[in-house]
C-alpha cells in the first residue's frame, strides 16, 4: 500500500483530534478558571495571583497532554490504519499479478466487512477472466487442430501434383474441393459463434409463428433424413405455437438442434420435436432415437468442439460448434438450454422467455 493513502487517511483524523482538544482547551481555559474565580471570592480571596497561576499551570499541563496525546494518537491511528489497510495491500499484490497476465491471483477476504466483499468481487472477476483466457488457448488449440488436418491434406496431394506422383484427376480434384469446402464450413461456423456469442447486443424479438420454423428447419434436412429413413414427429399443442424471439437466431438455433439430431440418428430412427408452454416460457425439445452411453458426455455437449462420438470423422460429424452456437443463441434471448439421454432417446431441450 503506498505511504500517501496511508498519510491521507491520517490527516482525516487529525482535525478530529485538533477540534477535540480545543474544546478540551475552552472548557478548562474558559469555564474551569471562571470557576475557580467564583469560589475565590466566595471565601474572601483575592483571585488575581492565585488566578494567574492556575491559568498559567493549567496552560503548561494542557500544552503537555496535547502534545502527549497528538503523538499517542498519531501513533495509534498508525497502526489501526495500516492493519485495516493490509487487505487493501494484498489486492494491490493481485492486481498487478492479475495485470502481469497471471489469472490465478486472489485476494484473501481478511474481513466480513466492505473490504471483504471487495476482494470477494475482485476474486469472482479474477476467476471469470482465468476462465475467460482458459476457453481463449482452449479454443485456439481447438481451431489450429481443426485446421491442421484438411491443410495437411491439401499441402500434400498439391505438392504430389506439383512433383508428378498424382495425376490432377477429376477424383483428386473433388476430393480437394471437399477439403476446402470443409474449411469453409469452420470458418462460416466459427463466424457464426463469434456473432452468437454477441447476439444480445442485436436481437430482434417479434412474435413468431413456430411451426413455420420448424417447417423450415426440417425442409433443408429432409432430403438426408429420406433417404436415411428417419421418421419426423412433431408436437406443437395450440398455446405454445407463438413465441417472442428473433426470427433468424431462433430458425438458426431450430436448424442446429435438428442438423445435430440428424447426424447421430441411426438408419430408420426416429427424430422428435415438441413444444410446450408454461409460466411464460416456451420450452422446444429435439430428441432423436440414439442414447447417449457415456452419460457424463452430456454436461459437455454444449462447449466449443466437444463431440460424443470422438471416431465419427469430422467430415461427417461437423465440428462441434453447433451446439456451442445453439448455447449461445438462446442465452442471449435471456433461456436457458439442457440435454438429457433416457429410455432410448437423447434430447436437448431449450427454453425462451416472452
Amino acid at each position: 500500500m503506498r505511504i500517501t493513502l496511508l498519510l491521507k487517511l491520517l490527516a482525516v483524523n487529525l482535525p478530529v483530534i485538533v477540534a477535540a482538544m480545543a474544546v478540551v482547551w475552552f472548557a478548562v481555559d474558559i469555564l474551569g478558571a471562571n470557576y475557580f474565580s467564583t469560589l475565590m471570592e466566595q471565601y474572601g480571596i483575592n483571585p488575581d495571583d492565585t488566578h494567574r497561576m492556575f491559568i498559567e499551570s493549567i496552560h503548561r499541563y494542557l500544552l503537555q497532554a496535547s502534545v502527549a496525546a497528538v503523538v499517542i494518537a498519531v501513533l495509534l491511528s498508525f497502526l489501526l490504519t495500516r492493519r485495516v489497510l493490509k487487505p487493501l495491500a494484498a489486492m494491490q499484490q493481485a492486481t498487478r499479478r492479475l495485470a502481469r497476465g497471471d489469472y490465478t491471483a486472489r485476494a484473501e477476504p481478511a474481513s466480513r466487512d466492505e473490504l471483504g466483499d471487495l476482494a470477494e468481487a475482485f476474486n469472482q472477476m479474477a476467476a471469470g477472466l482465468e476462465r475467460g483466457e482458459r476457453l481463449r488457448r482452449a479454443m485456439v488449440a481447438d481451431v489450429a487442430h481443426e485446421l491442421r488436418t484438411p491443410l495437411t491434406n491439401l499441402r500434400g496431394y498439391l505438392e504430389a501434383i506439383a512433383d508428378g506422383v498424382i495425376e490432377p484427376d477429376r477424383e483428386t480434384l473433388d476430393m480437394l474441393q471437399a477439403e476446402i469446402l470443409r474449411l469453409v464450413r469452420l470458418v462460416d461456423d466459427l463466424h457464426n459463434l463469434s456473432q452468437a456469442e454477441i447476439a444480445d447486443a442485436t436481437l430482434k424479438r417479434e412474435r413468431l409463428d413456430l411451426p413455420r420454423i420448424v417447417e423450415a428447419a426440417l425442409a433443408l434436412e429432409r432430403p438426408v433424413l429420406d433417404r436415411a429413413g428417419v421418421a419426423v414427429e412433431v408436437e406443437i399443442p395450440d398455446n405454445a405455437k407463438r413465441l417472442m424471439a428473433d426470427e433468424d437466431k431462433l430458425a438458426q438455433v431450430l436448424g442446429n438442434l435438428v442438423r445435430n439430431a440428424r447426424q447421430y440418428t441411426p438408419a430408420n430412427g426416429h427424430i422428435r420435436i415438441a413444444a410446450a408452454r408454461a409460466g411464460g416460457r416456451t420450452k422446444i425439445t429435439v430428441g432423436n432415437s440414439d442414447p447417449v452411453e457415456a452419460l457424463e458426455d452430456l454436461p459437455h455437449i454444449f462447449e466449443r468442439f466437444y463431440r460424443v462420438d470422438k471416431s465419427r470423422s469430422r467430415a461427417s460429424g461437423g465440428a462441434g460448434i453447433g451446439l456451442a452456437i445453439v448455447k449461445s443463441l438462446v442465452e442471449a434471448h435471456g433461456g436457458r438450454v439442457a440435454a438429457q439421454s433416457r429410455d432410448g432417446w437423447t434430447e436437448v431441450s431449450i427454453e425462451l422467455p416472452d
